[in-house]
């Protein structure tokens, strides 16, 4: 394939997706980014679309005709965290890189995905290679890749998912994940009078600390932002609070918090919320919104090779601090391959992904994918 008119490719769908707000909250801006990614696979011959959905999240399947279990099933999702300022959906090029929010989380990724489909089908048609779309990855995957595995059965022999490690990088293993609610119950009262109430507020904040302590006591005394080899240990982030009291002066009755925890082994997902609630005070509580334990994976060499052969570099298998949808793939036994392209301020509004590690992961996962489903290298 003409590596200038992949790039072009590239670039304009990359673009394209970052311009829909496919935010949590947005269910018609999710359904129209489902609609571009369809426009550019319905013109594969062969393949066969089926979109399903679980609770308001849609998901969008495609395989070639009369495969119902791909060799190779690519995976991503189409769901971006949530900026407030709308003028945030932009795109721009520069410095060999597009930024825009949900360009390396992973609408760029998506690119690449949806062109190896157009690609593949056109040149290998009934080539045993599919696709999976979810749109609820951001919000632990449960009525997206989880549905589709536990609910509907979909299986393949291998699912390739670029949402962690990086060009070189490819991932071994993943920490566990929490999302926590922890809601406190308090007394109201007037606050110029706070002895007659019970603050809600003030009483999470103190319990929140008692719970960051037991996190604080496994970081170790150095650790480099740079090499994620030294970040393997548990971690706990409070990302939301909130309570319903609208009045200035009224001490608050009630008062929640999020918190986000990721954990290392030994540690479990029951041993974590047992020391949590060990530390609780009276009227404080502490409930699971998403539970993982860590997930082991084990990728295949050949793709380690590929990609030196590819990029010229070496590569490693690593560890990540994040999570993925290929816990519910690993979890009935298929194996996970998990890289991608450079990518960097994931989350934030000046999010990016390299151009030419888009290019060079293209051309990893069509080599693979050839040499798994038994066609030899590129003609």
């Amino acid at each position: 394939m003409d590596e200038s008119i992949l790039r072009e490719r590239l670039i304009q769908l990359t673009r394209d997706l970052v311009l829909i707000e496919s935010t949590d909250d947005r269910a018609e801006e999710r359904s129209r980014c489902f609609q571009l990614i369809r426009n550019h696979l319905d013109e594969v011959p062969g393949l066969e679309i089926t979109m399903l959905e679980k609770k308001g999240y849609q998901s969008l399947l495609a395989l070639p005709k009369g495969i119902e279990r791909p060799e190779v099933l690519l995976c991503g999702h189409l769901d971006v965290v949530h900026h407030p300022e709308p003028e945030s959906y932009r795109s721009e090029i520069k410095d060999g890189r597009i930024y825009g929010p949900g360009a390396g989380d992973m609408k760029g990724q998506l690119a690449i995905l949806i062109e190896l489909m157009r690609h593949l089908g056109r040149e290998r048609p009934g080539l045993s290679v599919g696709i999976v779309v979810t749109s609820d990855e951001e919000r632990g995957g449960e009525n997206g890749v989880k549905y589709l595995v536990e609910e509907e059965g979909l299986r393949c022999g291998e699912a390739v998912i670029p949402d962690g490690g990086t060009i070189n990088e490819i991932i071994v293993e993943e920490k566990g994940i929490i999302h926590l609610k922890v809601d406190a119950v308090g007394k109201s009262a007037h606050a110029a009078r706070p002895w007659f109430g019970e603050n809600a507020l003030e009483k999470l904040a103190g319990d929140l600390v008692r719970i960051k302590a037991l996190f604080a006591e496994q970081t170790p005394v150095k650790v480099d932002p740079d090499n994620a080899q030294t970040h393997w240990f548990s971690t706990c982030a409070q990302t939301m609070m909130s309570s319903p009291n609208d009045s200035p002066n009224r001490i608050p009755e009630l008062a929640s918090a999020v918190m986000d925890i990721r954990f290392v082994p030994p540690q479990t997902s029951a041993s974590i919320l047992e020391q949590i609630r060990g530390v609780l005070s009276a009227g404080v509580s502490a409930s699971l919104i998403v539970s993982a334990e860590p997930t082991h994976l084990a990728p295949d060499m050949e793709f380690l090779r590929i990609t030196e052969s590819v990029t010229g570099e070496d590569a490693s298998l690593v560890r990540s601090s994040g999570g993925s949808d290929g816990r519910f793939f690993s979890n009935v036994g298929i194996p996970v391959l998990i890289s991608r392209p450079r990518v960097g301020n994931l989350h934030g509004r000046n999010e990016w992904i390299e151009i030419d590690s888009m290019i060079s992961y293209f051309r990893i996962c069509r080599e693979y994918i050839l040499k798994k489903c038994g066609r030899g290298q590129e003609d």
